[in-house]
């Protein structure tokens, strides 16, 4: 949507950030001193336009609460949104044709909000790991790259949607035997079991400790129906046990992990090869790993890359509310076009 007609500026400001397991929101005065933050379920946009909304609001309505403030009305309201799945067009116009009446409602990617508040506006790369993955790079210009973001299960590359996918084929594999079973493989089994209990007798100590003798029979149906309703955010879940396996020394583990971070440190390579023109600089743009997987996959990059990590001088939130102040600055400012060029 556009603007509210009028020259009142609205009472309130709020940064969103939003994935494919919940979403953050902070809310500012017009001044920009922060009253409160909330959370909500999921609003990556290609779990549903309904439910993200819903989401959004129930995270402001938390905000406001948190604030000891009453809820105001949407047109009072100026939100500054980065969601997941924001660089898909159609989605991104259907969420904003769904606006249920924000003061003004200013839409990009999650990659480019957490770009924007890692860096505070300045030039630099951020690779952002949770759910899914993203790696986007700005010059001093306010031009801005991003690589990666295509979603689950075709990309999102070094995520834990991708680690948990995985380590859920390597699980299967050592049913039917085509792998060695490994710590890793027991730790998948476990937790899917022990989500499946509902399904899965539990009084079966085969099928509760894999490690004490767990058999394809005992273990394929509870697999089956896991991965039958899984979603990213599902497979999200047994990156935990990649990380626990690998802790505990189980080699499979251990490389899977490598491989995700890998994955990540050739999303910046090609971000700098694509900024590069912009500036013989842009190799020694520092370099910030976010969400809840980044940071600990940025510490199995090489040397070079781990040089030039940097803490991050905002999250996502600041991004949002970023990229909404620049629009009040610009009210010319085609609302909801994404920022982003891939």
């Amino acid at each position: 949507m556009s603007p509210a007609p009028g020259p009142q500026r609205p009472t309130f400001l709020a940064g969103v950030d939003g994935g494919g397991t919940g979403t953050r929101v902070r809310l500012q005065d017009a001044a920009g001193r922060t009253l409160g933050q909330g959370e909500g379920g999921p609003s990556g946009l290609g779990q549903g336009i309904e439910p993200a909304w819903r989401h959004v609001q129930q995270a402001l309505q938390a905000a406001f609460e948190a604030a000891a403030l009453p809820p105001a009305s949407p047109e009072h309201i100026a939100l500054g949104l980065g969601l997941a799945g924001a660089g898909v067009a159609a989605q991104r116009a259907a969420f904003l044709a769904a606006d249920p009446g924000f003061a003004l409602c200013v839409l990009d990617n999650d990659g480019v909000t957490q770009l924007l508040g890692a860096h505070a506006g300045g030039p630099g790369l951020v690779v952002a790991a949770g759910t899914g993955s993203v790696a986007a790079a700005r010059d001093a210009a306010g031009r801005v790259w991003q690589c990666g973001g295509w979603g689950f299960p075709v990309g999102d590359e070094g995520s834990g949607a991708w680690l948990g996918l995985r380590a859920m084929a390597h699980a299967q594999a050592v049913l039917d035997g085509r792998e060695v079973p490994s710590g890793l493989s027991e730790a998948v089994i476990s937790a899917v079991i022990a989500a499946e209990s509902t399904t899965v007798s539990t009084t079966d100590s085969a099928a509760v400790a894999p490690a004490a003798g767990a058999t394809a029979d005992t273990t394929a149906p509870a697999l089956l129906a896991w991965c039958a309703g899984a979603t990213a955010r599902r497979y999200a879940e047994l990156a935990p046990a990649v990380f626990s396996a690998a802790e505990a020394g189980c080699a499979v583990a251990q490389a899977l992990l490598q491989a995700a971070a890998d994955e990540l440190a050739r999303l910046l390579h090609a971000l700098q090869a694509r900024a590069q023109p912009s500036g013989p600089h842009a190799k020694a743009w520092q370099v910030v790993a976010s969400g809840s997987l980044g940071p600990r996959l940025a510490a199995l990059w090489p040397a070079e890359l781990q040089a030039r990590l940097v803490s991050p001088a905002g999250d996502s939130m600041d991004g949002a509310l970023h990229l909404l102040r620049a629009a009040l600055a610009a009210p010319a400012l085609a609302v909801g076009q994404a920022a982003g060029a891939r």
